[in-house]
């Protein structure tokens, strides 16, 4: 497939990353002449120094052979422009990043459908929404729906005291008793492993866990960890995914403090928000984060726009004993760092927007994509198709690619934890984790 990209930033990069060691033909467009210089002695693809709005670079990119276009420029406008234009030049599938909440509006002159584009991402929705998600699970650090949510992915971390610390994945499925679950994936000091029967659970790794959703309750159970839903949050900082969040919170019932330092902002969220409490003090301030009782919360969301802000705030939170804390951090790669300094979440909107992105790309005989934040791992969601050379054999049979697990079936609704004697039939809908670069093997595998 052949894919246009515009702006080489944090989001542009990452799908250029994915998409090319993918083996697709991916063309990026940006300004920035030392930024894709660096992108092309990395990358397997073909670089054009321009404004990815006007149509002579569009043209000298080869936009009427295009495949797909997607615009993630820090500039609206030029992204919805440069969207328009490459339909006009054919392109049946276009992207689009925007910041503006207008263009979201149904009312709107010039919202995705009156333009014409296929997918448009807000960066501050979506890293909203993966906040939301994330919090209503309080033990976990990554949450990741599939088959409508009838199945879960879920990220936990092992404490040292954890009973389950040196027993085996064998040991383990042996006490499991009635409630099926898989274990996909162990993060172990930075590296991603793929486990088998005779690995290890050791302190301070982070296990992905594939489960029913109705059975996560009592999976948690079995690994010594108890969810409950948060119901004291404090949000440092009232941008525009701050109050975002703070209301959503509100809806849901939760106490939710919210500090800004920017006395204006705090009069906006104010007239605003219904029951939030909002606080203009800054969020480093620990004399005043504690006589609002930020040891007690059970949350806490730094999401302000300075990344060292964030780290501390929700540093000094963990250390006077809030119990969980999601942050806000725009380099993606300081991500696996975090975890090592106590920090529960560390989330890039930039990130969750390139693997929205992905997932939109891959659609298809894959349903949904989901890249685990932290770990050179994805999951995906795919169909058996019926010509497949498997199809009615047992799963002890079949050999999938090194770097890959199969965590469950999805048969007519019905969710089936696989077993060594589990037959896959045409039409079913694998959950697959899978290491990134076996994802097109797993791909080419299913196809075969």
């Amino acid at each position: 497939m052949r894919i246009v990209i515009i702006g080489s930033g944090e989001v542009g990069r990452h799908i250029c990353q994915q998409l090319s060691g993918e083996d697709h033909e991916v063309v990026l467009i940006d300004r920035n002449a030392d930024r894709l210089k660096s992108l092309e002695q990395n990358l397997n693809i073909l670089t054009i120094e321009g404004n990815g709005a006007s149509a002579g670079i569009l043209e000298q990119a080869g936009i009427a052979k295009a495949d797909l276009f997607i615009a993630v420029t820090d500039i609206d406008e030029v992204n919805l422009i440069a969207c328009i234009m490459a339909k006009e030049y054919g392109v049946l599938r276009s992207v689009a990043r925007v910041r503006n909440e207008e263009y979201f509006s149904g009312a709107s002159p010039l919202n995705e459908h009156r333009l014409g584009i296929d997918l448009l991402i807000n960066p501050d929705q979506v890293v909203t929404h993966e906040i939301i998600r994330i919090s209503e699970v309080s033990e976990a650090f990554e949450v990741v729906d599939f088959a409508s949510g009838e199945v879960v992915l879920v990220g936990y971390q092992i404490k040292e005291d954890n009973p389950i610390c040196g027993i085996t994945l064998a040991d383990l499925k042996d006490l499991r008793g009635l409630y099926d679950f898989v274990i996909v994936a162990i993060v172990r000091d930075g590296e991603t492993i793929v486990p088998r029967g005779a690995d290890l659970i050791q302190a301070e790794d982070r296990i992905y866990v594939v489960v029913r959703r109705r059975d996560m309750a009592a999976v948690e159970d079995l690994f010594n960890l108890w969810s409950t839903a948060p119901k004291k949050v404090f949000v440092i900082g009232g941008g525009r995914v701050g109050f975002r969040v703070a209301k959503a919170m509100e809806q849901q019932k939760v106490d939710v403090v919210l500090v800004e330092a920017d006395p204006i902002k705090c009069e906006h969220l104010a007239e605003h928000l219904s029951n939030a409490v909002v606080l203009n003090f800054d969020g480093l301030d620990a004399h005043d984060l504690l006589s609002e009782g930020i040891d007690t919360a059970d949350l806490v969301v730094a999401v302000t726009d300075g990344d060292t802000t964030n780290i501390l705030s929700s540093l000094l939170a963990k250390y006077h004993g809030a119990k969980k804390c999601i942050t806000r951090i725009s380099r993606p790669d300081f991500i696996p760092l975090l975890g090592k300094l106590g920090i529960d979440v560390a989330l890039s909107p930039r990130l969750v927007a390139a693997n929205m992105i992905l997932r939109f790309v891959r659609r298809g005989a894959v349903l949904s994509v989901a890249t685990l934040l932290g770990s050179e791992a994805e999951v995906v969601e795919l169909v058996v198709s019926e010509r497949w050379a498997h199809v009615n054999k047992p799963l002890k049979s079949v050999d999938f690619p090194p770097g890959t697990n199969l965590g469950a079936v999805v048969r007519q609704g019905k969710v089936i934890i696989p077993s060594g004697d589990t037959v896959l039939k045409a039409g079913d809908r694998l959950i697959i984790f899978s290491m990134k670069k076996a994802v097109p093997m797993t791909e080419q595998f299913l196809a075969s």
